[in-house]
């Protein structure tokens, strides 16, 4: 009769040869089973214990292969006579107190108020599902080969046809880059168009995010100021007049939320294709727009091939998706396309296919249309309960459109500290001044709305945010 500690317990989740390996290891451990010590053969340890022999065999290949036994032909398996108990101790004890893996259910979920995150509960799940398993079922070889590094043809077309109605701009697929996210496409830029050393214009304040990574790349940012009318373009002219690049958000600036003006516009245009510079156009939350309809974007006005345009499903979509685009000047698609064969990875062909399909059949459309209607309520819930219980601290700045508000101090005080204190009460907030390159002359809050369902959320959660404000 084997000993009691090789007993399997089936309930466990724990495999049972795993199960059967940790008993024989522990018993050899704890010096239940010495060096020397033969132990059950495979059948009749599989017969007493009622498992299969292979999987006895399997957890006994383990312990050979680990060195805890020796088998010896037909002599059978003993433990192994060179190991040492106290080497055989520490070895269970290091396993014993080894980080465990983190499972998919003990990720934290989302903190309140985050800023750049869409509606979670309202993703369209259910059918997502479905277009997925649809394309699963489709599955051939031609789909298990290396994506192509430009993205899928059928996203790229579906893209076209979409940027072409909804953002005014006439692009080919051709010049369509399916990339990782918007700093996969800013990184594609980078080494694609520009040097190390090069200097570009940057809003101030502008998305810190892209500022961190541009200055990981080597390049050289000069912050040009913001205004109730965007980049002030003549600013930016006096500052750093041959700059190589801009990087801008027109549609909506981030983070303050106001539109480039058209005559900006036309300026910030005039000045790349006086100095051959590139203009990066990041139109990130565009299509949330509460008043009035979606403002073209830059890229549709660009006649002299001088705007780089990105755009991203992060925000229309879900985050895990991982998926944006850059539509690059038809003069230089020969030359990106240079370097994605050089250096390009490409993104995974099901979640392209997946998205094709769903702006094809016009669930796109109808998805969109349902998130401006939802956000437009989530967003007057926040505003409503930020000006009945904090309006005497913070001022709302209401824009015409995006996912965030931003709340300006009413005093000037220190957003950082205040930020942190609502960050330890668990809320995803952010301080205004720390999206500036030089010394910030705002103070505020970034609140986001979008997972706000209900009046009394909304309430509840800026009861929390003025008790960590000490208010």
């Amino acid at each position: 009769m084997p000993h009691p500690d090789l007993h399997t317990d089936r309930r466990l989740k724990t495999p049972l040869y795993r199960q059967l390996y940790q008993r024989v290891r522990d018993a050899i451990a704890a010096g239940r089973l010495q060096p020397g010590d033969r132990v059950p053969s495979v059948r009749s340890l599989a017969s007493e214990l009622n498992l299969s022999r292979g999987t006895v065999e399997l957890a006994y290949q383990v312990l050979v292969s680990e060195g805890y036994l020796l088998a010896r032909g037909a002599a059978g398996t003993v433990v192994s006579p060179q190991l040492l108990r106290q080497q055989i101790t520490l070895a269970v004890e290091r396993r014993s107190s080894a980080p465990r893996p983190v499972s998919e259910s003990a990720r934290a979920a989302p903190p309140p108020l985050q800023l750049g995150l869409p509606a979670l509960d309202a993703v369209p799940t259910r059918l997502w599902r479905r277009l997925t398993m649809r394309r699963l079922r489709g599955l051939n070889a031609a789909a298990l080969d290396y994506p192509d590094a430009q993205g899928s043809p059928a996203l790229r077309n579906a893209l076209a046809a979409y940027l072409g109605v909804s953002r005014g701009i006439a692009c080919h697929a051709d010049q369509i880059i399916i990339t990782a996210g918007y700093r996969d496409a800013l990184g594609l830029i980078c080494r694609t168009l520009l040097r190390p050393g090069d200097r570009g214009w940057f809003e101030e304040p502008g998305y810190f995010l892209a500022r961190d990574m541009l200055r990981a790349a080597g390049l050289s940012l000069a912050p040009v100021a913001v205004d109730a009318d965007g980049l002030d373009v003549a600013a930016g002219r006096r500052q750093a007049e041959e700059a190589r690049f801009a990087v801008v958000t027109p549609s909506h600036q981030s983070p303050s939320g106001v539109s480039l003006a058209l005559p900006r516009r036309l300026a910030l245009l005039e000045w790349a294709n006086d100095n051959d510079a590139w203009i990066i156009e990041d139109d990130y939350d565009s299509e949330y727009r509460y008043q009035g309809r979606p403002i073209p974007a830059l890229k549709s006005l660009d006649h002299g091939g001088r705007v780089l345009y990105t755009g991203t499903f992060s925000k229309v979509l879900f985050p895990g998706l991982r998926l944006a685009y850059l539509v690059v000047p038809s003069s230089k698609t020969t030359r990106f396309r240079d370097v994605l064969r050089r250096f390009g990875q490409g993104c995974p062909a099901l979640p392209q296919a997946v998205t094709a399909d769903f702006i094809n059949e016009g669930h796109f459309a109808r998805h969109l249309k349902r998130m401006r209607d939802m956000y437009a309520q989530r967003r007057t819930y926040l505003r409503d309960a930020l000006e009945a219980k904090l309006g005497d601290r913070l001022r709302v700045d209401l824009q015409a459109g995006g996912m965030h508000l931003l709340t300006r101090f009413v005093n000037n005080e220190d957003d950082v500290e205040q930020a942190r204190r609502a960050q330890r009460r668990g809320l995803g907030v952010s301080a205004l001044s720390t999206w500036f390159i030089g010394r910030p002359d705002q103070s505020g809050l970034l609140l986001g709305f979008t997972n706000i369902a209900s009046a009394e959320e909304a309430e509840r959660l800026v009861s929390e945010l003025k008790s960590a404000l000490g208010a």
